[in-house]
């Protein structure tokens, strides 16, 4: 089935009334015998977030934001995709097919489709005006769950090509950061010819071990951050990645768990200086963390660690177009000869003075400047 339908979520009064319950009535753990994040979410951070979303956040506002941005449904590969699709009024606009990554969701974007799809009406320059199609992954948000293993990045590329093409875009580019990065990776190994080119914020690259007696002091300080993060920040993508199904059942049980389990990679991954509130609105926060409650799609959006961690991170190389932008406090940062072992045709490299993990999110106006500097030559 290649049809497309318009799609409108509304969340019924019965749900938000018991997600209020649920928050309401959370048995708390103890507080942490420490000062500081080491040991996770703090209590106290958490229980803050959870009072304001129980009593003063209103879902409705983000609910209808989605709804007006023109938000569809189409099977690919027997599965129902969810997908924002937002056309620029610029009738030469390049079609761009956007990714996010775990624990986001499209609400990642909502600050960069009105200059990216529109320039014009943000102080920009028309001729860098794209179509906008920002697909939901498997498993999150309103895309369905599969009910069979096997959905890993490469069949989601080749899913995301053949959404392209039923739109009816003969040609295009694709950008991603996360899972996104790996997604967009794999479509550029996969290259379907109307792909032109793709960017990233996340380039997936590891040290290069055979060099390491001619690392450059910027290679050494990435290679010590990408042992501490395996060492100190990686137990998350482990659990998701080996047993998420015992995980979904305090996700989708207990709004508080989702919540903590977010929030915590908020705080980690963003350039925040230990505090997410200084990048995020509480509202921001929680429009993410809402629609993976709405959605039940905290064991679902870890199963993609179950069925791509080891392949997606080790990917075969592409000479496609490619750009990279790196920004500050991104999880994995590697130097550029690094990227190039995956990347041989690396054509746009920058690294923003801000920003973090979540770009798009954190720092809207630099990730829109690094989207249109990137594929400015391939228009």
């Amino acid at each position: 089935m290649s049809t497309i339908t318009p799609f409108r979520f509304t969340a019924s009064d019965e749900q938000l009334a018991d997600l209020r319950g649920r928050l309401t009535g959370t048995r708390w753990p103890e507080r942490e015998p420490v000062v500081d994040w080491s040991q996770g979410a703090p209590l106290e951070k958490v229980q803050a977030l959870c009072a304001y979303w129980a009593q003063q956040y209103d879902w409705r506002r983000c609910e209808a934001k989605l709804n007006a941005l023109g938000q569809y449904r189409t099977e690919i590969d027997g599965l129902g995709i969810h997908f924002l699709h937002v056309r620029s009024p610029e009738p030469n606009a390049l079609p761009m097919v956007m990714t996010h990554g775990w624990p986001g969701s499209v609400i990642e974007f909502l600050k960069v489709i009105g200059p990216l799809s529109d320039p014009r009406a943000h102080g920009g320059d028309p001729q860098d005006a794209f179509h906008l199609v920002l697909p939901s992954l498997p498993g999150y948000g309103f895309s369905e769950k599969p009910t069979r293993a096997g959905w890993g990045v490469r069949r989601i590329a080749e899913a995301w090509a053949q959404l392209a093409n039923r739109l009816g875009y003969e040609r295009y580019v694709a950008q991603g950061g996360d899972w996104g990065a790996a997604v967009t990776t794999a479509m550029g190994v996969l290259r379907p010819p109307e792909l032109l080119a793709i960017h990233l914020n996340m380039p997936i690259a590891f040290p290069d071990e055979s060099t390491k007696g001619d690392w450059t002091p910027q290679e050494v300080a990435s290679a010590a951050f990408t042992q501490h993060f395996l060492a100190q920040e990686s137990g998350y993508s482990a659990l998701q990645g080996t047993k998420p199904q015992t995980l979904g059942y305090g996700l989708s049980d207990s709004p508080a768990a989702q919540a903590a389990w977010i929030y915590e990679k908020l705080h980690g991954w963003s350039d925040c200086d230990g505090d997410p509130a200084s990048v995020f609105t509480l509202d921001e926060m929680l429009d993410n963390i809402t629609l993976y409650w709405l959605t039940g799609s905290g064991a679902s959006s870890a199963r993609l660690y179950w069925e791509s961690l080891s392949g997606a991170f080790q990917p075969p190389s592409t000479d496609i177009p490619t750009g990279c932008s790196l920004f500050p406090k991104e999880v994995m940062r590697p130097s550029r000869r690094w990227a190039s072992r995956t990347y041989s045709n690396i054509v746009y490299w920058n690294e923003p003075e801000k920003g973090g993990h979540f770009a798009a999110f954190e720092q809207p106006e630099l990730f829109v400047q690094e989207v249109r500097d990137c594929f400015r030559p391939h228009r």
